[in-house]
């Protein structure tokens, strides 16, 4: 397939020179690999972005890759396997400032770690949970501090989905299993197969250079060099659900390998179970209210069916010009955003490093780039 990117690169350029981001890199790949790439700005081709919740999906792989090899099920509980979950409480509210807990009616199991259904929740986008963490003074995951995994659920296991922690727990659920740090068992089973060899959790000192450095935009729409705090700086754990870094095309990487029926880390049949709906009866939120406006503005769901497999948000009907039915998708809290199209076998990732997450610049040129992509890959299939 020849991939003709001057409309992509112009957006690129354009998204740079109207303010909308001060760095961006995206790239489009196949189930054979990389069809183009283009980073324009203060980004390059070697430019390292911290992935945020991009992590989840890598390390949701791993978790199936233990799947596959018999030494986990989704029914398990989750305290069977970390007996300190078996510790957390449910928030039910407050008696004045004394929060009210107790204990939850449901069990958590893995299956609900990798669908967010757990009860676990984000202090960023749950009001219980932010009071709480005021109340309280308990740190926060992005203190790094591997205590602050041990707040209260929000909602009884299985009941809700409810964006949280639950990768994090997944990944220690990894580290029990396999006996390795999640950072090493990556490296020997997804990072090291797919190539991906800018991926790690603890950038060394030439990878710090190359990190693209993240902006906030003001009130005016203006961006300044953003004061929030370094997610992983000092982490004490490899956090599944945020701390990663890499380079676009090592996300390229990744994705081409979902697209590709999980060669090379997957069997098939595991990859076509996890992007199939989980949720059954649970219904995923019209709006993510936000907490706190640096770290992300409210997130609308699309007005289309949507819902969510082992490890990935999927769209339920085609987006027309646009992703398919049964595409994967998902983002990161700095402005970076991916899918996983099987149906069309096109994937792409777009990566900047700007707050607050779901900037409505970047959104527009994002969905701006996806219709590029479509469009041009339609017109540079071959003809049967």
């Amino acid at each position: 397939m020849i991939f003709d990117g001057s409309t992509i690169r112009a957006l690129l350029d354009g998204a740079v020179s109207k303010g909308v981001v001060h760095g961006v890199a995206a790239i489009v790949v196949d189930r054979n690999g990389p069809l183009f790439h283009y980073a324009a700005g203060e980004a390059d081709e070697h430019t390292m972005f911290r992935n945020a919740s991009m992590t989840k999906a890598v390390a949701t792989t791993a978790a199936l890759q233990l799947l596959e090899n018999g030494l986990l099920s989704l029914d398990a509980p989750v305290e069977s396997i970390l007996p300190e979950f078996g510790q957390l409480q449910v928030l039910d509210g407050f008696d004045g400032d004394k929060p009210r807990l107790r204990p939850p009616a449901s069990r958590a199991t893995v299956g609900h770690l990798m669908t967010h259904t757990a009860g676990l929740g984000y202090f960023f986008l749950n009001d219980k949970l932010m009071r709480y963490h005021e109340l309280t003074g308990e740190p926060n995951p992005l203190s790094g501090l591997k205590r602050s995994l041990f707040v209260p659920l929000v909602n009884d296991p299985g009941t809700a989905w409810e964006y949280g922690t639950n990768s994090d727990w997944l990944g220690l659920i990894v580290e029990k299993l396999s006996g390795k740090r999640l950072s090493d068992y990556l490296n020997q089973h997804v990072y090291g197969p797919l190539g991906m060899n800018d991926s790690t959790f603890a950038p060394n000192v030439e990878q710090r250079g190359r990190l693209l450095r993240v902006m906030q935009r003001q009130g005016g729409g203006t961006l300044s060099p953003s004061q929030q705090i370094e997610p992983t700086a000092t982490a004490e754990w490899d956090a599944a659900g945020h701390g990663s870094y890499g380079t676009v095309q090592d996300y390229g990487r990744f994705v081409q390998a979902w697209l590709n029926d999980g060669a090379g880390v997957l069997g098939p049949g595991t990859v076509q179970m996890a992007m199939k709906d989980h949720l059954g009866r649970i219904k995923l939120p019209e709006i993510l209210r936000s907490t706190n406006r640096l770290l992300s503005n409210d997130v609308p769901a699309r007005p289309v069916p949507q819902s969510w497999g082992l490890g990935f948000h999927l769209m339920l009907s085609d987006l027309p010009g646009m992703r398919s039915k049964g595409t994967g998708d998902w983002a990161g809290v700095y402005n970076s955003y991916y899918w996983i199209d099987r149906s069309k076998g096109i994937g792409a990732v777009l990566m900047t490093q700007l707050l607050p997450f779901f900037d409505f610049a970047v959104i527009e040129t994002l969905i701006d780039f996806e219709r590029a992509v479509y469009q041009q890959a339609g017109a540079a299939a071959p003809v049967l």
